[in-house]
């Protein structure tokens, strides 16, 4: 008897020792696995536009943003071919603006270009759900922005939150990602393309 109990107790060890943690989706599992994807850890860019701009993009609500933190200006200017409607604006760092954003701009920026800069990173609020089909999942999950210097804090507001949802499969090394489309899930990139604000 006493052989029995001991031979069950090794194979229960045993087939304990060949589960990994990432074999069972559990919350906190779908959670780091999202926060340390690469398309969630892509920060949010901002293309600013200087030079001769339409009086449509000079009035667009970050353009706005940006003039009243005094960070750009414009002055009226004669549109080019093909740059409509009129007036046009010749716009240029302040030199606020110069101090603000020339650090933040992006390696590998043209000088002639639109100016690129990280502003914010995403942050996981938490997961709302997991729904599970054989080796596939669905995991419900909500997140925000989080600004990574003034100009996103100026343009985001890190109190909106998103919902999204995210395909997952099971392999033999345990639960990933998907990343690429499979079944009918969706993967991170379609994720946070399709994100719906979320109600806090």
């Amino acid at each position: 008897m006493r052989t029995a109990k001991t031979a069950l107790l090794i194979a229960s060890v045993c087939l304990l020792c060949s589960c990994s943690p990432r074999d069972f989706l559990t919350r906190r599992l779908a959670a780091d696995l999202i926060s340390g994807s690469d398309a969630f850890k892509s920060p949010q860019m901002f293309w600013l536009i200087t030079g001769i701009v339409s009086n449509k993009e000079f009035n667009s609500p970050d353009s706005m943003v940006l003039q009243r933190r005094g960070w750009i200006t414009g002055s009226e200017a004669k549109c080019p071919a093909g740059v409509e409607p009129a007036p046009c604006w010749d716009v240029v760092l302040s030199p606020l603006g110069v101090d603000t954003i020339r650090p933040l701009i992006a390696s590998g920026s043209s000088s002639s270009g639109p100016i690129g800069m990280q502003v914010a990173r995403r942050e996981l609020a938490g997961v709302s759900g997991i729904s599970k089909a054989g080796n596939f999942a669905d995991v419900e999950f909500t997140w925000h922005w989080v600004a990574l210097n003034p100009v996103g804090a100026a343009l985001l507001d890190s109190g909106v939150h998103y919902r999204s949802t995210v395909g997952f499969r099971a392999y033999d090394d345990g639960w990933r990602v998907l990343t690429e489309a499979a079944h009918s899930n969706q993967t991170m990139d379609e994720a946070l393309r399709n994100s719906e604000t979320s109600a806090q």
